[in-house]
C-alpha cells in the first residue's frame, strides 16, 4: 500500500444544467414534421473519490445521480413534450491519455403529455401510453474545469419506448449535442489519500425470482394482459462488483392462451392441435447469460439467451409484421408478415435489460439478500413486455482469487 500526496476529493456533490438540441427522428411513414428539438436537463449528482466502497475504485471512481429533464420534441401538438426522470452513473474515458472524456448512460421513466390517437393523432405512431420507459447514452468532453464548475460539450442519443405495453410503439429516438455547467460543491479533502490494496475476491451465488409483466399482442389485439415468468440461476460475483452467471427461465403469456383458446383464425388455419392444450402453446422456456453491475443496494443488469420453446410467436410475428388495406370493393385484405430469418433470429434470441434495487448493500457481500425489479423484455431488440419481478440471491463465502 502506498500514499500520494496532492489534494483528492472524498466526498462531492454537483449540480449539471444542460441545453440539447437535435432531431426528433421519424418513428414511422408520414410521421409529423418537426422543428428542432430542444430539451433542460438537470443533474444531481455526486462524485465518489474515496476507497470506501470497492466498487468506487474498481470502477474508476464514476460519477452517480439522478437525471430530470424536460424535452420538447419539435411539435407540441403532435409529439409534445416528455417529462423524464432517471439514475445515471457516468465513467471517464481514456484516462491514460485525457482527462476530458465521459460516458453518461442512464436509464428511468418518463411522462409524455401527448399519444398516438387513430382519429386525431393518427400519423404518431411512436407513442400510446402517457408512462415510458427511457434510455440514453452521451459523450461529454470538457472544454474548460477548475475547481468549482466544469463546462462541457455533449453528443449522444435518447430513446423513448413503452415495453410494448400499447400499440402501435415505434418508439422516439432522438441525437441530441449539448452544451452544460457543471457546478461543484465544496468538497471535503484528504491530502493522504491511500491506495487500494486491490485484493480479486470472488463469491459463488444462487438466485431465483418470479415475475409479473403487462404486454399487448397486436394493434388488432390491443388489451394489456399479463405475462408471468420464473427463473433461476447461479454464477460468480466478482471484486464485490461484477455479476455474471447464468441460468433457465419459463414464462407463460396470457395474450397467447386467449388467442389459442377463442380459436381465432391463425390458429383455425395454421395450427388448430393448439387447441387441444392452450397452456402449453402459451408458454416459453430457454437459457440466458447474464451480467450485472453492483453499486450498492443497486444492481444494472443485462442478458442474453436462447429460446428453446416459442411456438406461439409464429404467429405473434405473422399478426405484428403484417398490415391491412382496403381492396377495390372496400373489403378489408389482411396481409401477415413474411416467416423470414429474421423472424426465426428474433424468436430465439430473448433479451432483458433493467434495474433492481437490493435490501442489503453488495458491498457487504450478504449471505442471504433480496431484490425489487423493472426489466423490458425483448425479442432480439424488439420490446416483448415490461416486467416487475421479486428475487432471492443466496450467497457461498468469500474467496480471493488466486
Amino acid at each position: 500500500m502506498h500514499t500520494y500526496c496532492q489534494e483528492k476529493e472524498t466526498t462531492a456533490f454537483f449540480i449539471t444544467s444542460e441545453i440539447l438540441i437535435g432531431e426528433t427522428l421519424e418513428a414511422n411513414t408520414n410521421f409529423p414534421e418537426t422543428n428542432l428539438q430542444k430539451a433542460f436537463v438537470l443533474n444531481l449528482g455526486k462524485y465518489h473519490f474515496s476507497n470506501e466502497k470497492e466498487w468506487y475504485y474498481r470502477l474508476k471512481y464514476p460519477k452517480t445521480g439522478i437525471s430530470l429533464a424536460i424535452i420538447d420534441f419539435g411539435n407540441t401538438q403532435k409529439i409534445g413534450k416528455a417529462y423524464t426522470i432517471m439514475p445515471f452513473i457516468e465513467f471517464g474515458l481514456f484516462r491514460k491519455k485525457s482527462q476530458r472524456w465521459n460516458l453518461f448512460l442512464g436509464a428511468g421513466g418518463s411522462y409524455m403529455d401527448t399519444q398516438f390517437d387513430a382519429t386525431t393523432n393518427a400519423n404518431n405512431q411512436a407513442i400510446t401510453t402517457k408512462l415510458n420507459w427511457s434510455f440514453r447514452s452521451f459523450m461529454y468532453y470538457d472544454i474548460y474545469k477548475n475547481k468549482k464548475i466544469n463546462w462541457r460539450l455533449g453528443l449522444g442519443y435518447f430513446h423513448h419506448s413503452n415495453g410494448h405495453t400499447r400499440l402501435p410503439n415505434q418508439g422516439l429516438n432522438s441525437i441530441l449535442a449539448s452544451v452544460s455547467a457543471q457546478i461543484n460543491t465544496k468538497p471535503k479533502t484528504n491530502k493522504t489519500l491511500e491506495n487500494p490494496i486491490k485484493i480479486k475476491t470472488h463469491q459463488t451465488y444462487f438466485s431465483i425470482r418470479a415475475g409479473v409483466g403487462q404486454n399487448v399482442l397486436s394493434e388488432t389485439f390491443n388489451a394489456k394482459r399479463e405475462v408471468f415468468s420464473v427463473a433461476i440461476s447461479a454464477g460468480k460475483i466478482i471484486n464485490k462488483t461484477f455479476k455474471l452467471g447464468g441460468g433457465l427461465y419459463y414464462r407463460y403469456y396470457e395474450n397467447y392462451y386467449d388467442y389459442i383458446k377463442k380459436s381465432e383464425y391463425l390458429i383455425e388455419e395454421q395450427v388448430p392441435h393448439f387447441r387441444d392444450n392452450p397452456y402449453k402453446y402459451a408458454t416459453n422456456y430457454g437459457i440466458f447469460g447474464s451480467a450485472e453491475l453492483l453499486l450498492d443496494h443497486f444492481g444494472f443488469e443485462f442478458d442474453i439467451g436462447i429460446s428453446f420453446y416459442k411456438p406461439f410467436y409464429k404467429i405473434d410475428w405473422q399478426l405484428n409484421q403484417g398490415y391491412s388495406f382496403q381492396n377495390a370493393n372496400g373489403e378489408t385484405i389482411e396481409v401477415l408478415g413474411e416467416l423470414n430469418s429474421y423472424y426465426k433470429l428474433k424468436k430465439t434470441v430473448p433479451i432483458r435489460a433493467g434495474l433492481k434495487y437490493y435490501l442489503f448493500s453488495n458491498n457487504t457481500c450478504p449471505k442471504h439478500n433480496l431484490y425489487i425489479a423493472a426489466h423490458i423484455n425483448a425479442n432480439l431488440g424488439q420490446a416483448d413486455f415490461t416486467e416487475l419481478s421479486l428475487g432471492y440471491v443466496y450467497r457461498l463465502n468469500l474467496k480471493n482469487k488466486e
